[in-house]
């Protein structure tokens, strides 16, 4: 069975990534390696930040690994809060005060058009190569659901009339940008001899 390190300290979306991919792979936590490093996330794409975590642990661990970058891009805010999802509220990463910022700029603007975006990032053996996933939708006027974390209560994906937190975890991970980035990466991933 293929271990992979995950670089990342979020358990959400450990979590998410490990019902996806195992029992094919076995991931590799940065608790499991005992890394508690606060990984840089300087670069101003996704791409780009998923390649500092990535090349990070694989460069002090020597290991295969993979790291994502995920974003919401909000069509009436010219893409933001995108790369600075995470901290759009502040460097606290509060993931309440981010989606209430979102609503707050948003207000009753009618435009509500919105795509999360991931982007992965796999360091395997002397290889990298890069996985997107995208998922269009809109912004929901107030949170609903209490599944899910970061925005999810506000994202409503196309053709859905609920949002991710209103999903369950197997219903969101058949249809995310992160389960559509990681199907990509399995698909690569077999192919590997």
């Amino acid at each position: 069975m293929k271990k992979l390190v995950f670089a990342t300290n979020n358990a959400h979306k450990l979590a998410e990534v490990r019902a996806i991919l195992e029992p094919n792979f076995t991931i590799v936590s940065l608790a499991d390696l005992n890394c508690t490093d606060d990984i840089p996330e300087t670069a101003n794409s996704l791409e780009g930040n998923a390649l500092l975590k990535a090349k990070y642990i694989h460069d002090k661990f020597g290991l295969d690994c993979f790291a994502d970058d995920t974003g919401l891009e909000i069509d009436a805010m010219g893409g933001r809060p995108g790369v600075y999802s995470a901290r759009f509220a502040g460097i606290e990463n509060n993931a309440s005060e981010n989606m209430y910022k979102v609503l707050r700029i948003l207000g009753d603007n009618p435009n509500r058009a919105a795509s999360f975006r991931t982007v992965i990032v796999l360091f395997y053996g002397t290889n990298i190569s890069f996985f997107e996933g995208r998922i269009d939708g809109s912004i929901s006027a107030h949170p609903r659901g209490e599944n899910g974390f970061g925005y999810d209560p506000i994202f409503v994906p196309d053709e859905y009339l609920v949002s991710f937190a209103q999903l369950n975890a197997d219903e969101k991970n058949k249809i995310s940008h992160r389960a559509l980035a990681v199907k990509e990466l399995v698909n690569h991933l077999r192919q590997i001899p």
